[in-house]
């Protein structure tokens, strides 16, 4: 029998090192590679000098173009019986050509976030008016959900308002977290102990607007009262991408200091004690929460921070919303040993019951290889409305773009 064949879409190529979103992309990859798949991973953004590097990984590289019949071609010589769409957009781009050469391959779109959940959230905190969910991304985002026969979901919020406020039928989602090592014994043994970490570390790429917003919380609202209660202390800032705007907040006489680009985003968490991340908006599951868990380190965060990370269980840290409060309780754990190490097992907990890769990867393999592709799409109908050509706007400006480059 033939390798089951997949292609992966991206709207960028990964960047593990740089967001959680590459480290949640590299995950899927693993797990398609680790049931015998063959993978080809094609994007027709450039690479950066922190792509991940696939080469020995048995995955094959394609550069495509936008707006462009060669995808066409490449398509129809591939054939893959799965074809996975990196985010909303590429689906957009490239969906309807993906049904025209390859109907019967499953369509997979992987939301990494709900973008109509984080936009909408921001324009809430920016605006400080009510979470208007039924913005125009929401139309496009809703109607790439429908079009494709699953869509990954990393968050259970994100599920219920999926189901809940949209009427997605759930058997189009498919939960599936970050895909993570179990925390063993013996991890716990090489962790950095309380007394040989120091200072508060926040970490993110800062071309993603939530973690911009947080540093100016940080700067403005949070460290001159924490910094006056820990004389000594530093706050350390790290991020890839980190602008002119993000590096002028470096200040050494208030120990506030834009680091740049952690390498090794766990070591560099590693060596801190707490990490602080009061986060005013946002979607998805944070990555740097489940980095720190992974090293030890305790976390002060907001309820949108935290959101549908824990569960039923108790927080790797404190959640607080009120910013006054929040200064006081991460200053308490700060020098609280025995309430940090009771966090830190919060954190080893969490990860172990709802992120342990051994708990999802075989559940979501045996969905995707046993789905009935024909009676699962005439159950969608709506989707078969959104993907007959009268409606496919996005087809047809494609088309016109690839004419108009022809010229």
């Amino acid at each position: 029998m033939n390798a089951k064949k997949i292609l992966i879409i991206g709207l960028v190529w990964p960047e593990p090192t740089s967001s959680a979103a590459g480290t949640r992309m590299i995950q899927l990859v693993d797990l398609f590679l680790q049931n015998g798949y063959d993978i080809t991973f094609a994007s027709a953004a450039s690479k950066s000098d922190f792509s991940h590097d696939f080469s020995g990984t048995g995955v094959v590289e394609q550069e495509i173009q936008l707006n462009d019949e060669s995808f066409n071609s490449f398509l129809k010589n591939l054939n893959p019986q799965i074809v996975l769409f990196d985010r909303f957009m590429v689906e957009e781009q490239y969906g309807w050509r993906v049904q025209q050469e390859c109907p019967d391959a499953l369509r997979i779109l992987d939301t990494e976030d709900l973008h109509c959940l984080r936009s909408a959230r921001q324009q809430s905190n920016n605006q400080q008016t009510e979470v208007d969910l039924f913005s125009d991304t929401a139309k496009r985002e809703i109607a790439s959900v429908l079009r494709c026969d699953l869509s990954l979901i990393i968050s259970e919020v994100e599920m219920k308002i999926l189901v809940e406020i949209f009427k997605i039928d759930a058997s189009m989602l498919y939960y599936l977290p970050f895909l993570e090592k179990e925390i063993t014994k013996e991890a716990i043994k090489n962790w950095i102990p309380f007394e040989e970490r120091s200072d508060f570390v926040f970490i993110g790429n800062f071309l993603h607007e939530p973690n911009w917003n947080t540093v100016q919380i940080l700067k403005t609202k949070i460290w001159p009262s924490l910094r006056k209660k820990l004389p000594g202390v530093n706050l350390n800032i790290y991020g890839s991408y980190a602008t002119q705007k993000v590096l002028q907040l470096d200040n050494k006489n208030e120990r506030f200091f834009i680091r740049g680009r952690a390498l090794e985003a766990q070591e560099t968490i590693a060596k801190h004690k707490i990490l602080l991340a009061p986060i005013q908006f946002g979607a998805g599951v944070k990555g740097k929460f489940i980095d720190a868990m992974q090293v030890g380190t305790p976390s002060v965060t907001t309820s949108v921070g935290a959101e549908a990370m824990k569960g039923a269980l108790d927080w790797n840290g404190l959640i607080e919303d009120d910013l006054t409060a929040f200064v006081e309780r991460a200053a308490e754990l700060y020098q609280d040993k025995s309430a940090w190490l009771t966090a830190q097992k919060n954190g080893v907990r969490i990860i172990n019951e709802r992120y342990s890769a051994s708990h999802f990867a075989n559940g979501f393999i045996a969905t995707v290889e046993n789905l009935d592709l024909t009676a699962h799409r005439q159950n969608n109908f709506i989707g078969q409305i959104l993907n007959h050509h009268t409606v496919q706007s996005t087809k047809y400006m494609s088309l016109w773009i690839e004419a108009k480059n022809k010229r």
